[in-house]
Formats: C-alpha cells, sequence, structure tokens
C-alpha cells in the first residue's frame, strides 16, 4: 500500500470501527431496555442504584451549578457593561443555566461520577468471575446488574438536572444580588417571566437522555472489559471518554430539535 492511499485507508478503518461500536452500544441499550420491562425485577438492587445515582450525586451537582451560576453572572455583567446591557444579566443566566449548562454539567458530572463507578464495580466483578456466578445461578447479568442502573440513571438524572437548574439561577442571583447591585424582586421577577416551559422540558428530557447514555456506557464498558487490573482500568477510562462524548453529541442533537428555527 502506497504512502498516498495508507491515510484514507487508516481514515477508514476508524470510521467503520466507530460505527461499529456505535452498533454494538445501540444492541447493547436495546437488550437493556428489554430487560428493563419484563419481569423479574429487583427492587433492592434498583433502590441501591437510586442512591447511588441521584441522592449521593446531589453534593457534587449543587457545587457545581452554585459556582457556574454566579461564574455566568458575572460573566455577562462584565460583557454586557460593554453594550450597556447589564439588565440583562437575570435572563440570560437563566436561559443558559436551564437549557444549555445545567444538563450539560449535570451529565458530565454524571459521567464522571457514576459513569466511573459502574464500569469499575461491574468490570471488576467480572475480573473476579461474580458475573459467572449470577449465570450459574440462573440470574441473568443484564437484567441484575445493568437494567436497574439503567432505569435508576433514567429517573434520578432529570431530577438532579432540575434541582441543578434552579441551584445554578440561584447562584447567578446571589451574584447580581450581592456584587452586581440587582434588586431581588425585580431580579426574580425577569427570571420568571423569561423562561418558557419549552426550556425547562427540554432541559428535564436531556437530563433523562444524558443518564441513560452514562449509565449504558457504565455497564457496556464493564461487561466487555479485559481481564485484571489493567483491563478494570481501561474499561473505567474508555467508559468516562465515551459517555462524555456521547452526551455532548446529544446535546447538540436535542438543541437542534428543541430549539431550531
Amino acid at each position: 500500500m502506497s504512502v498516498v492511499t495508507a491515510f484514507p485507508a487508516a481514515i477508514g478503518r476508524n470510521v467503520l470501527a466507530g460505527l461499529a461500536m456505535l452498533g454494538r452500544i445501540t444492541l447493547f441499550l436495546g437488550a437493556s431496555i428489554s430487560h428493563i420491562l419484563r419481569p423479574p425485577y429487583y427492587p433492592r438492587e434498583l433502590g441501591t442504584a437510586l442512591m447511588q445515582v441521584g441522592w449521593l450525586s446531589l453534593p457534587v451537582v449543587g457545587l457545581t451549578a452554585i459556582f457556574t451560576g454566579g461564574a455566568l453572572a458575572l460573566q455577562i455583567y462584565s460583557g454586557g457593561a460593554r453594550f450597556n446591557a447589564e439588565a440583562v444579566v437575570p435572563q440570560i443566566v437563566a436561559i443558559g443555566m436551564v437549557r444549555e449548562l445545567g444538563p450539560v454539567l449535570v451529565g458530565l458530572m454524571i459521567a464522571a461520577r457514576v459513569t466511573s463507578s459502574i464500569a469499575a464495580e461491574i468490570a471488576t466483578m467480572k475480573v473476579t468471575e461474580q458475573i459467572d456466578a449470577l449465570t450459574t445461578l440462573s440470574t441473568h447479568p443484564m437484567k441484575y446488574l445493568v437494567a436497574p442502573r439503567v432505569l435508576a440513571a433514567f429517573i434520578t438524572v432529570p431530577l438532579l438536572v432540575g434541582v441543578g437548574d434552579v441551584i445554578g439561577v440561584f447562584g447567578g442571583f446571589l451574584v447580581g444580588v450581592q456584587n452586581l447591585g440587582f434588586n431581588a424582586a425585580t431580579y426574580l421577577h425577569n427570571t420568571v417571566n423569561f423562561l418558557e416551559t419549552l426550556d425547562i422540558v427540554s432541559s428535564l428530557v436531556k437530563g433523562a437522555v444524558f443518564g441513560v447514555i452514562a449509565a449504558v456506557m457504565g455497564c457496556y464498558y464493564g461487561m466487555h472489559s479485559g481481564r485484571g487490573a489493567q483491563g478494570v482500568g481501561r474499561a473505567t477510562k474508555s467508559s468516562v471518554q465515551a459517555a462524555a462524548i456521547l452526551i455532548l453529541a446529544a446535546n447538540f442533537v436535542l438543541t437542534g430539535v428543541f430549539f431550531s428555527v
């Protein structure tokens, strides 16, 4: 193969490998949904997953959102001052947090915290042959390990996004009132009046999609990890990378769907 054709061939191989991986992940997602809808169910595993994905993620989501909202208010005020448009801070903070920054940041935090945890846990179970033991006990690993985690993420991440949106807007409110001289009642009035139902719905839908992506990536790479400590490490790293990229790509697609002109 000549140098001229080697580079396009390498690109083609990578593209085909990526499409094949996307196909396997899609089939894995379909299998996960199938196991969620069909009995038997494992409520204890679901409850544990709800706590792990939802409740225990609240501190990092809250801290991320409040600092982001405050920083966004400062940046918008600084930029708006160049055009005598400082008054738009409440509206832009609200729409920026609810439409984009809230869902994306929560999704990425879930990818960093939950996806890595799920991948490491399931990969370790595979290495130590606990998944084989489940099969021996006539317990389907997809139904016992994957379905509860995917369902828990689908339920809780939209709630986390809603909480993150509120906390982020509140962070902007605190900075606006305490540092930028806004009237508290006027700030809240402008925020509430500017947001529309579609903004909130799009935020929650994004949260549900991002939660499923994060959980599926953790489960997929955990179930397909290599042997040994290196296999667990590679599965954890790959799951977080894939989840982050797919969340950002899904955000672009969903934004186009909801707000295309």
